[in-house]
């Protein structure tokens, strides 16, 4: 009997360690993907949050795992890329933001067996991007220029602003096609413009936001676009305390200050994640390339949902929307500087 129960045991342990190994060499197989957040992190509400999103929707629907870094400004950017390209286990790595244009694309050509992908690179047409990088751009001005235009339709002071993050080429491009979007609609609107600083640490300082947001709407402005990550919450909080009004940005952000944000331009940042990530999945993965995402492709839009058309009146949705199809066939020229 004794002998009997030792047998028994013995196999129960080898089985059951052979289950184990079997599992691990499964976990092994997965494709894991490491992203580094741009300035402010998770829990922005807008740029970050989306790509997010996107990490989340592979998660489920793709059976991906994932590791995300926030790092700190500078060299730690490129600290965190190199962390995830030197591990075997990571299939690819994505950068977040504009400011990882030139570590990412070093990065790329230091690690030529591992893929990579930016979100919003600042792509150079005269430069050839490395074979194992994608570049993702999005069409803001096409969704900067519809929200401009819904401000100057909806305006009661004839006066509106924008709040703008770190003054740089990208943010820039929000501005100018927002301006765009206001005097397409109405030529006499006056446009107030505000930025929070020149460095990263432009996009994540809520008190700026609120300051700037404060000093504009006592100028008489009444709705304000702001293109700034978290310092943006800090426009949210001055447009409840003046009862004015706002528009987000990257993501619907609605439910930060439902009432006052009419509207938000948004950028399909999670699509992006989730599509790259889908070609490395399905082995179709192909880098050196720039793909842009824009209003023909549902790139970028402005939200319009339960929650916020009450905003929106009637008749300025149909101007937008003939505006919409105007930009798609290119009957309307954006400037983007």
């Amino acid at each position: 009997m004794k002998n009997f129960l030792l047998i028994f045991i013995t196999i129960f342990l080898f089985t059951s360690c052979g289950k184990k190994e079997n599992n691990t060499v499964t976990d092994k197989s997965k494709i894991k993907v490491g992203l580094v957040f741009d300035v402010g992190g998770r829990g922005d509400k807008s740029f970050n949050d989306a790509a997010y999103r996107g990490l989340e929707k592979a998660k489920q629907e793709l059976g991906i795992e994932y590791e995300y870094i926030e790092p700190g400004p500078g060299a730690e950017r490129e600290a965190a890329l190199r962390q995830f390209a030197n591990r075997p286990d990571i299939s690819i790595i994505f950068g977040i933001g504009f400011i990882f244009t030139d570590e990412i694309t070093k990065a790329a050509i230091e690690f030529p067996d591992k893929k990579f992908a930016c979100v919003d690179y600042t792509y150079d047409s005269a430069k050839t991007l490395p074979p194992n990088l994608v570049a993702l751009e999005f069409r803001e001005e096409e969704g900067s220029f519809l929200v401009g235009a819904i401000a100057g339709l909806m305006t009661k002071t004839n006066k509106v602003g924008f709040v703008g993050g770190m003054e740089s080429p990208l943010i820039k491009k929000f501005q100018v096609s927002y301006e765009a979007g206001v005097k397409y609609v109405n030529k006499d609107c006056q446009i107030l413009i505000g930025y929070a600083g020149v460095t990263g640490d432009a996009f994540k300082n809520p008190g700026k936001g609120k300051e700037i947001a404060l000093g504009q709407y006592n100028d008489g402005v009444d709705i304000i676009y702001h293109a700034s990550g978290v310092t943006g919450l800090g426009v949210f909080e001055a447009a409840r305390e003046t009862k004015k009004f706002a528009i987000g940005v990257d993501s619907d952000q609605n439910d930060e200050a439902p009432g006052f944000i009419i509207t938000s331009m948004v950028k399909a940042v999670d699509v992006a994640v989730f599509e790259v990530i889908k070609e490395v999945k399905e082995g179709s993965f192909k880098g050196g390339r720039a793909e842009t995402f824009g209003l023909k492709t549902n790139g970028v839009d402005y939200a319009y949902t339960e929650k916020n058309k009450n905003l929106i009146p009637q008749d300025v949705r149909t101007k937008v929307e003939a505006i919409r199809k105007e930009i798609i066939e290119g009957k309307i020229t954006i400037p983007v500087k």
